[in-house]
Formats: structure tokens, C-alpha cells, sequence
């Protein structure tokens, strides 16, 4: 093997995606055989997946697998750190309806719209929503500037962050894209992509930032021509990589912006620019985070073999519909109520009339119920680990709130300092 490490074409073909023991040696399976659990989960209160999902264990394990073989670094172990991302990719591509070379892995949600953004140069506009998280909004700004096509921001049509009818009083002919987060961070409310691609037609892309949907619900991932997502919510998977879906039927139409040497068929030609690789690996600009690839390869496979997003979605918007019921109970307002059951992921918001939502938030923490606090709103985002007895500590937490003295006539709107990745 060369003495520097150096990327690999993708496949060209589908392949069923291996399960986890099957992707590492066999002395490296036995080394994550007899490691150790992680010491502990997460509390039995945590309502917080849609701001970080603590890795799960099979995750967690693949994570520390591929770190072992990084640890002595022989020409074998390294062949096998670049088989673990092929792996994912394979996984990934089943879980998207997609083929492998249609998947490539970035380094965040983030760093995936960057390079998307950097791809799509030309005239035109991209169609923001305006509500959108801000991950899903530099990107577009920064480049608009630079090449890429102009930016204009849709205001919402009510609560709902875009709809078809939305979509289609603002398609002018200048549109070359639309740009939208599968599930909006707030609200929860799941766009309808099916009907958003339909309106837009062949010739115009849907781009998606999928990480609060992915791993949570259902979505009409084929309906997108571009989806980016990162590992650290849903899919439990950590930090370090995500999943970028670049459709065959829209590739020519991005330059490899930021493509860089790992994404030439001939890193180590005489000249370059060398020839950009097939699909979506053409966009890299480095290898992978290998640890980080075995994880939400992992991640992915579980997600699978637990009956894929159709059942883990049923739980888990099964979970949230009891909490939502008892903030109801507790004279709670809910953020958007009245959803459909499909129109609604994994996260739920509310807010108590009359109740200073700091001391809302400060209270469930005490009570071991871990949310996230936007201004007057808290969010909830179970998951499928989710205990029952959760469900409980929020009741409970809400009845001392509501048979209690913290109740005030001024509500506070400063925001409690939170991750960046909220």
C-alpha cells in the first residue's frame, strides 16, 4: 500500500450492505466482542434528540472498532477502515433508494450544503424559506456572491414552514432550486417533498437538509434530488460524518466546487486538475473520518434491521403524542397543534401560559426531563429508547410546575445559552 493514504472509486453497483460484525476482520470483531458496554446511557428523562441523540450502543461500538484499527495503523487495518466507508455508503444507498456511488460522506450537515452551494454555480435563484435553520442558509449567502446563484428568503405560509401552494406563488423563472430542511427544527412539521419536487419539475433541484427527519420518520427521500445529512440526532451516530445524496439525474449540473484531491480519479497525476471521480465522491475534499464512518454506517444498519424509518417512526411519534397529550392536560399550548399524523416528526413544542418558560425548562431539567427552550417554547424529541417512565417524569414535572408558585406576570425571553447544532 502506498505511505499515504489514498481514496478508492466507488462501486458502480448495488449491494446489500453487510451487517456490522461482518464489516470489520475478524481479530478486530473480537476485540469489539469483548470490549465493554458504555458505562451509561442516557437519563430515562431525555427529550432531547432532536438537539444531540446520545450514541446508541451498536454505534458507540463500531466507533471504538475502527479507532482500534486506527491505533496500529497497518497497511491491512487501513484497507479496512476504507472498506468500513464503503460499507456505510452501501447502507446508506438501501436506506435512500439510491446507488452507492450516489453517496458520499461529509464531514457534517454543514460542511455537505457548503459543498453543494459550491456546486451549483450560475445564474438563478435558490428559494430559502425563511424560517430556516441557519446551517441550511450561509451556505447559499456565501456563495451567492461568488459564482453561485442569488438567494431570495420565502416567508412562511402560517406556521408551516413551506408548502406546494407557497412553493408555486414564488416560482418565478429565474428559479433554479429550492432548498428545505425535511422537518423544521421547531415545529416538527414535515415538508411534503413529494409535492414540493412536483411543483418545482425535472428541471429545477430540491436540495434537503434530512437531519431532523432522518432516523426519526418516514420521508420522501426520492423525491429529493440532493439530501445531506449528519449522524449526531437521529441516528444517534455521533459527530463526524454525514450522509450527501447526489441523484445521477442532477449530477452534471454540480461542479465539483469543493472537490479536492480525494475526489479525482488520479490524486497523484502529473497534472492536475485530474479527472473528477463518478457520483457523488467527485464533491470530497479529503477522506472521511473512518471512526466516524463505521458509526453511522452502524447506525444505519440498526435502523434497518429494526424494520427501517416506517416502524421506528410509529414509536416514536407514538412517544410524543403522549407527551404533547399531557402538556395538554396541563393547560400547555402546542406549537403548530392540530398537525396530521404525518405531518408531524419526532419533535413537539410547547409552551405553559403564564408560566416563565426559564423556570419551565430549569424545572423539567431538576425533575431529570432534558429538554431544549427557544425563547418561550420548549421541545420535546423523544426517541425510541425512550422509556414509558419518561412520560411520567413529565407529567409529574409539569403538575409542580402548574400546582406551584412559578407562575409570573412577565415572561422572559432571554435565550439560556444552547449548542450551536440546536
Amino acid at each position: 500500500m502506498n505511505d499515504q493514504i489514498h481514496p478508492r472509486a466507488p462501486e458502480s453497483g448495488d449491494s446489500t450492505a453487510p451487517e456490522y460484525a461482518e464489516r470489520i476482520a475478524p481479530e478486530s470483531a473480537d476485540r469489539t466482542a469483548s470490549a465493554p458496554p458504555p458505562a451509561r446511557g442516557p437519563r430515562a428523562g431525555y427529550l432531547d434528540h432532536a438537539r444531540v441523540g446520545p450514541l446508541s450502543r451498536r454505534a458507540a461500538a463500531a466507533f471504538a472498532a475502527a479507532t482500534d484499527l486506527a491505533t496500529r495503523a497497518d497497511p491491512a487495518d487501513l484497507d479496512r477502515l476504507f472498506a468500513l466507508s464503503d460499507a456505510a455508503r452501501r447502507s446508506a444507498a438501501r436506506l435512500l433508494d439510491a446507488r452507492p456511488h450516489e453517496i458520499a460522506l461529509a464531514p457534517s450537515t454543514s460542511n455537505g450544503l457548503f459543498t453543494v452551494a459550491a456546486g451549483l454555480q450560475g445564474t438563478g435563484t435558490v428559494l430559502v424559506p425563511r424560517g430556516e435553520f441557519p446551517a441550511n442558509v450561509y451556505p447559499w449567502l456565501r456563495f451567492a456572491g461568488r459564482g453561485g446563484p442569488a438567494v431570495r428568503l420565502v416567508d412562511p405560509d402560517g406556521q408551516r414552514h413551506i408548502t406546494p401552494d407557497l412553493l408555486r406563488r414564488n416560482l418565478t423563472p429565474d428559479v433554479t432550486a429550492l432548498t428545505v430542511s425535511a422537518v423544521d427544527s421547531l415545529t416538527g412539521h414535515v415538508a411534503p417533498l413529494a409535492a414540493l419536487k412536483e411543483v418545482l419539475g425535472p428541471d429545477r433541484l430540491l436540495v434537503v437538509d434530512a437531519i431532523q427527519g432522518l432516523g426519526a420518520v418516514p420521508l420522501e427521500a426520492d423525491a429529493a434530488d440532493v439530501l445531506v445529512s449528519g449522524g449526531q440526532k437521529w441516528l444517534r451516530a455521533g459527530w463526524g460524518a454525514a450522509l450527501l445524496l447526489i441523484r445521477d439525474r442532477c449530477a452534471e449540473r454540480l461542479a465539483p466546487g469543493l472537490g479536492g484531491w480525494a475526489g479525482v480519479t488520479e490524486p497523484f497525476a502529473a497534472r492536475h486538475p485530474a479527472p473528477p471521480l463518478p457520483g457523488a465522491a467527485a464533491h470530497l475534499a479529503t477522506n472521511p473520518d473512518f471512526p466516524a464512518a463505521a458509526a453511522i454506517g452502524a447506525a444505519v444498519d440498526e435502523l434497518l434491521a429494526e424494520g427501517g424509518p416506517a416502524a421506528t417512526g410509529a414509536r416514536i411519534r407514538a412517544t410524543l403524542a403522549e407527551l404533547l397529550d399531557r402538556a395538554r392536560q396541563a393547560g400547555a399550548e402546542i406549537l403548530l397543534d392540530g398537525l396530521g399524523h404525518r405531518e408531524r416528526a419526532g419533535i413537539g413544542t410547547f409552551r405553559l401560559p403564564g408560566h416563565d418558560p426559564v423556570t419551565v425548562h430549569r424545572t423539567l431539567e431538576a425533575a431529570g426531563v432534558i429538554t431544549t427552550r427557544r425563547d418561550e417554547w420548549i421541545r420535546l424529541s423523544p426517541h425510541t429508547s425512550t422509556p414509558a417512565a419518561a412520560v411520567e417524569l413529565f407529567a409529574q414535572a409539569l403538575h409542580t410546575l402548574t400546582t406551584g408558585s412559578t407562575r409570573t406576570g412577565n415572561t422572559l425571553t432571554i435565550q439560556e445559552p444552547t449548542c450551536p447544532t440546536t
